[in-house]
């Protein structure tokens, strides 16, 4: 049995209301404990957050939903269904992805669809590749998701499980990129279903095989789309959790916890309030919590590497372009050079590859009547890079513009009403330790039981979540910390 928190837990108090630590509170409180939520934001939602802008409502952090049945995994600890709280729209393409030579492939869920469409844009041997690669992710997805990513793990121990031997048979643990050409030759093909490892902050040269399972989740499992926007999946959280119980305290910020003989005894907050706990649950970034509120950094965690960073412009404008799909994915000339900047050299992309999701296709009340909303995505280096992102914003921010321009938005500056930029000093002024949105990089030796443990070393009763921690990155992940954190707590949860 995994470890689990010393002492009474009746009443638990959770520091955050991202993703994470409403999956939490929501399993928490249909274990039928007394669940406060501490949330220094007017609204639920951490990372995936809202701003309302001129009459637009931007997502400001994730922007690809997929995996939606652990989001009704959560509702269905206190006994709802997703459907009654959320509507999500497939959205289709999964992804339009455009090429350096002018070619562009459409990524679909269905594997009959993709099949012909590789058929027909590249070739017929290479839409059986894809095929076999399919069979080889849903493997690979079915051997991982039970007994490494959806389990609470104390040891390398607990890996050795049948699957363990099924994986490396697989080629789980060989390198993803090498992994991915074994099935599809075609360099375009190669990039639309390797690139998925930046979001595990490492490149796919680099990253291991059992990262393709991102590439399922998204590629072969499917891609929605909220109505109200990505914000809505806190919010519908959130509500749920209130209707079951949990006390919400928004506007107000964990400040320090008081501890005594290895236990968490109370939250001190920004107001000087003291709020006492059996248990607590802490969802900000894993270093930050260690080091703002329990005063102290451990080994392990000085030594982490982190992923690259980004830089995001959030634009309200009155351009709409017909060639464009939800999400679009712009590979630039170069690949293997693009991650060697933002990871080894630690520099800006010379020949960037960038996203651009239209929210408004899916969902036109983000905007204006007759407008469009923009999240436009480039990836960065992390702030132990030597960029000096007060004196390099504007001129990044007009680098970015361009590019779009370059790539086929024709006149996006001049239909730009309202903009937002995010930088990787403005992720770092949120709370993520060397402003890295995507957390530490998920490398051999930062993965699985060697990922942080989500019990905080030394203390009894406090126990972490989010991406920081175990299983990792990413909306289905964050989903999936709640509820391990939850079960240090309660035990399994039904």
């Amino acid at each position: 049995m995994p470890k689990r928190v010393k002492g009474p837990t009746d009443h638990v108090v959770v520091v955050g209301a991202g993703l994470a630590g409403l999956s939490a509170a929501l399993r928490l409180a249909g274990a039928g404990r007394k669940v406060t939520v501490i949330e220094r934001e007017s609204v639920p939602g951490g990372r995936n957050g809202l701003l309302n802008k001129d009459g637009y409502a931007f997502d400001t952090g994730p922007s690809v939903l997929t995996m939606p049945s652990l989001i009704n995994d959560a509702f269905n600890s206190v006994g709802e269904e997703l459907k009654d709280w959320l509507e999500l729209t497939p959205v289709a393409p999964l992804y339009r992805a455009f090429y350096a030579d002018g070619s562009q492939i459409d990524i679909h869920a269905n594997t009959e669809q993709m099949e012909a469409e590789i058929a027909k844009t590249v070739s017929p041997a290479e839409a059986a590749g894809y095929r076999r690669y399919v069979d080889f992710v849903t493997k690979l997805y079915k051997y991982e998701m039970n007994d490494f990513i959806d389990r609470n793990i104390d040891s390398p121990l607990n890996l050795l499980t049948p699957n363990l031997a099924r994986l490396i048979a697989l080629g789980g643990f060989r390198r993803l990129s090498p992994k991915v050409n074994q099935f599809m030759k075609d360099p375009r093909l190669q990039k639309v279903y390797s690139f998925q490892a930046m979001y595990a902050g490492v490149s796919p040269q680099q990253a291991l095989a059992i990262y393709a399972v991102i590439a399922y989740m998204d590629s072969v499992n499917g891609v929605f789309f909220p109505k109200g926007g990505m914000h809505a999946v806190p919010r519908a959280l959130a509500a749920a959790a209130q209707k079951h119980g949990v006390e919400f305290m928004y506007n107000t910020s964990a400040e320090k916890i008081e501890t005594a003989n290895g236990r968490a005894k109370a939250v001190i907050t920004n107001t000087g309030q003291r709020i006492e706990c059996d248990a607590l649950v802490l969802n900000p970034d894993l270093p930050v919590a260690w080091r703002d509120l329990l005063g102290k950094t451990p080994l392990s965690v000085k030594r982490l590497r982190y992923s690259p960073s980004c830089v995001t412009l959030l634009v309200g404008s009155s351009k709409k372009y017909d060639h464009v799909a939800h999400h679009n994915i712009h590979f630039g000339e170069s690949w293997d050079g693009v991650f060697d900047e933002l990871i080894k050299k630690k520099t800006l992309m010379s020949d960037p590859s960038v996203l651009v999701t239209i929210p408004t296709k899916d969902d036109p009340s983000l905007a204006p009547a007759g407008k469009e909303s923009y999240y436009v995505l480039f990836p960065t280096p992390n702030l132990d890079a030597d960029i000096d992102w007060k004196k390099q914003a504007g001129p990044y921010r007009d680098h970015m513009i361009k590019t779009l321009e370059d790539r086929g938005y024709t006149g996006f500056s001049e239909g730009i009403e309202t903009e937002v930029m995010t930088t990787p000093l403005d992720w770092q002024d949120q709370g993520m330790e060397r402003g890295a949105p995507f957390a530490s990089a998920h490398t051999f030796f930062q993965t699985g039981p060697f990922r942080p443990r989500n019990m905080a070393g030394g203390f009894e009763n406090i126990v972490f979540t989010g991406s920081g921690t175990q299983p990792g990155v990413g909306v289905p992940m964050v989903l999936i910390s709640g509820r391990l954190a939850a079960e240090r707590i309660v035990g399994p949860v039904k």
